[in-house]
């Protein structure tokens, strides 16, 4: 069979049996594996929907979110044609139902397709053929190798009665099986009895995980573990419960905790040992989706809402003040939007630099996007805020369908306070990734209604913002004179407002679109202007914007060696910012000046430079460079 479905219980092994598998298969398919945790039964999290998986996949083969077509089917029939003439092993682990599954099979006869769940996924085996395999429980016999393997088999011949017991008592499920052993473990000249014993007074088992998928118990283990931590690792635990994951850093659990971060390290050191957390990359810890069950069902039971809800408002803090300090140090004369203070104990824990704010934003990007979702259930501020600032790195990094969902909360967020700024902010921004998805129609309706809502605030600099963004919806459809007009009007109301950096935008964006009409000489005039500008406001970033500009202009014009010459100051300046996108985009433009100008093999280095560092950002920009440099 193409398909095989590996279904049991929570905490059976299916995703350790599948990826075992999958390793030791990897020769079989020479193209590479696909992996997605399907979320099918994560409990602080929705499952993954067919449509981000999908485009996850494309992301993962270099498909640029311009070329992602609109809607489930279509993504899915692109998915499938990349997968047509390649052996690809595609893993679907943690899937819920068949229907999450369906689109994501590769329906290609030299491909293979494993899926793991909780349940039975029944219609896939009728309809699809797929393979039915269950994985059970543990064997007594392979529950004894594996608490050997684990706490050395000297311990399990001393006591043969007290192993079986904790074997029996864990259901032989192989998660509590681990959990036991490493409480085992961690008391090496302690008899299994005791540890027996304590297992069999711990109770009942996981009541959440009841019904089809519960043929193990989980929750005797995890309660044994749990009633063994000193009170602070317990109080922790329960609170990261509240985390949306899917790893929490030190700074976020002081937070979370209202902690000092040297009073939270030897907790989180606790509950590693406990195999409670693991601590899967320095500093950052995660949690299986049982035991997050487990916090969060002891959160609930255990803490008042009023503790939990303070607990989420400093968690939000935390990472607000970091978002917001990280996205001004990308940006330096961004306008900046003014946060609320930090409630106490609050952990601040703010990038140095640019480029410590690019890798925070990195470490953390999965993490913020769901905040941002958390956040706008109670917390209006706190998304729309967040959603503001983690635009620019998810628009200069291309996960504009990350950029779009973002927007989207923080927009509906803002509209139920009633938070204009808000609400102009968030349309903005979720314009910008409806312009970089081609959705072109909505950026507009968004910023048509933007442009109303700040001229009934009396905003110019909001109107301003929104003109320069129609000004790109505009060009985008080819209509370059309308853009102009709008880039025009922007300039207009940046002056009226004394915003001068945006007058510098502004004129750059008239140079822009005067070399698009074709009238060279004009745009060189603006843009020089908007440089001098940036010049004098100190703003590099700016700077680097309109050098490349300015090299766009000569290059038309014909000027290939000053054209050269500004795409260097360009790149120079977005490398010292550490903007490593918009540095490989003017190197494009940097090559393509050299390949016109006779000169093929630098630009062929030229581009190969831009590649490199499209490839480190995994942005899907790349794909689009490789044809150039193969041809």
């Amino acid at each position: 069979a193409q398909v095989a479905v590996l279904s049991g219980t929570a905490g059976a092994g299916k995703t350790a049996l599948a990826v075992h598998w999958a390793h030791r298969a990897s020769a079989r398919f020479p193209d590479g594996p696909l992996y997605v945790n399907l979320r099918g039964f994560d409990a602080a999290a929705a499952p993954m929907s067919p449509g981000e998986a999908v485009r996850g996949f494309l992301d993962a083969f270099g498909v640029t979110a311009a070329r992602v077509p609109a809607g489930l089917a279509a993504q899915a029939a692109l998915y499938r044609s990349l997968l047509a003439e390649r052996r690809v092993l595609v893993v679907l682990d943690n899937a819920h139902d068949a229907d999450q599954v369906r689109p994501l099979l590769p329906g290609s006869a030299t491909c293979r397709t494993v899926v793991t769940s909780r349940n039975a996924l029944s219609g896939l085996v009728a309809v699809e053929g797929a393979q039915p395999i269950g994985v059970g429980l543990l064997s007594v016999g392979e529950a004894r190798l594996l608490l050997a393997y684990r706490i050395g088999p000297h311990r399990l011949r001393d006591e043969p009665a007290a192993a079986d017991d904790i074997i029996n008592r864990c259901a032989r499920l192989p998660l509590a099986l681990a959990i036991a052993a490493a409480r085992a473990s961690a008391r090496p000249g302690t008899a299994l009895r005791l540890l027996a014993d304590e297992l069999d007074a711990a109770g009942d088992g996981l009541a959440a995980f009841t019904g089809e998928d519960a043929a193990g118990d989980a929750r005797t283990a995890f309660r044994c573990s749990y009633h063994h931590l000193s009170a602070p690792a317990a109080t922790l635990f329960r609170l990261l419960g509240l985390h949306p994951g899917p790893d929490v850093g030190t700074a976020a659990a002081a937070s979370l905790a209202g902690w000092p971060v040297a009073a939270v390290r030897p907790v989180l050191m606790e509950l590693t040992g406990a195999h409670l957390l693991t601590e899967h990359r320095p500093g950052r810890y995660a949690a299986h989706d049982l035991l997050r069950a487990y916090a969060i069902e002891q959160a609930r039971l255990l803490d008042p809402g009023t503790e939990r809800r303070s607990a989420v408002h400093r968690l939000l803090d935390h990472y607000l003040h970091a978002a917001r300090a990280a996205a001004m140090l990308l940006y330096p004369h961004r306008d900046p939007v003014t946060v609320p203070a930090p409630r106490p104990g609050v952990t601040r824990a703010e990038p140095a630099d640019a480029a410590a704010a690019r890798a925070w934003f990195q470490a953390e990007h999965p993490v913020l996007t769901r905040l941002v979702r958390l956040a706008a259930d109670g917390f209006g501020t706190h998304a729309w805020q967040l959603a503001w600032a983690l635009g620019d790195f998810l628009d200069w990094c291309g996960h504009w369908h990350d950029l779009a969902a973002t927007q989207t909360d923080a927009l509906a967020a803002a509209a139920a306070l009633g938070d204009r700024p808000g609400e102009g902010h968030a349309r903005r921004n979720l314009a910008r990734a409806f312009i970089r998805l081609g959705r072109y129609a909505g950026a507009r309706s968004l910023l048509d209604e933007a442009v109303v809502l700040s001229a009934g605030a009396g905003d110019l600099i909001g109107q301003a913002h929104s003109r320069l963004d129609l000004a790109l919806v505009e060009e985008r459809g080819g209509a370059h004179r309308p853009a102009l007009q709008h880039a025009r009007r922007a300039l207009d109301l940046f002056s009226a407002a004394g915003h001068r950096i945006g007058q510098a935008r502004a004129l750059n964006a008239v140079g822009w679109y005067h070399t698009l009409l074709g009238d060279h000489d004009e745009a060189v005039t603006c843009i020089e202007r908007a440089l001098a500008l940036h010049l004098v406001l100190g703003n590099r970033l700016g700077q680097a914007a309109t050098w490349d500009s300015l090299g766009f202009a000569q290059h038309q014009l014909g000027e290939h060696g000053r054209a050269a010459a500004s795409y260097g100051r360009a790149v120079s300046l977005f490398r010292e910012a550490g903007d490593r996108f918009h540095e490989a985009d003017t190197l494009i433009h940097l090559g393509d000046t050299h390949e016109v100008a006779g000169a093929p093999d630098l630009a062929r280095a030229t581009w190969r430079r831009a590649l490199g560092l499209l490839e480190d950002l995994r942005h899907p920009a790349a794909a689009e460079l490789r044809p150039r440099l193969a041809r």
